[in-house]
């Protein structure tokens, strides 16, 4: 879903899956755990995801989410990005 400043996402993720590894550098990022259990693990700092849980990743943290055994269901709200666009590769020198 999304809306003329913000974007939100429904992430839902069984027993082990999640969001490898990575780094936002364009923008803070808030998760808020609806549903199950799961590690968000910002910067090498682990914490625990529960329902009601709100975290919120700054921007060029580097974080990854796991779910825990019984799967995790959360939100994920940042403010809207520009569309995807293709550039051409740059030509060596």
């Amino acid at each position: 879903m999304e809306s003329e400043d913000l974007n939100a996402t429904l992430l839902v993720w069984r027993e082990g899956e999640g969001q490898p590894a990575h780094i936002n550098a364009e923008r803070d990022v808030a998760i808020v755990a609806l549903a199950g259990s799961g590690t968000l693990v910002v910067d090498g700092d682990e914490h625990a995801l529960r329902p009601g849980t709100l975290a919120v990743v700054p921007r060029g943290a580097r974080r990854s989410v796991v779910a825990g055994p019984d799967g995790l269901r959360c939100v994920t709200v940042h403010r809207r990005r520009g569309g995807l666009q293709i550039t051409p590769p740059t030509a060596p020198e």
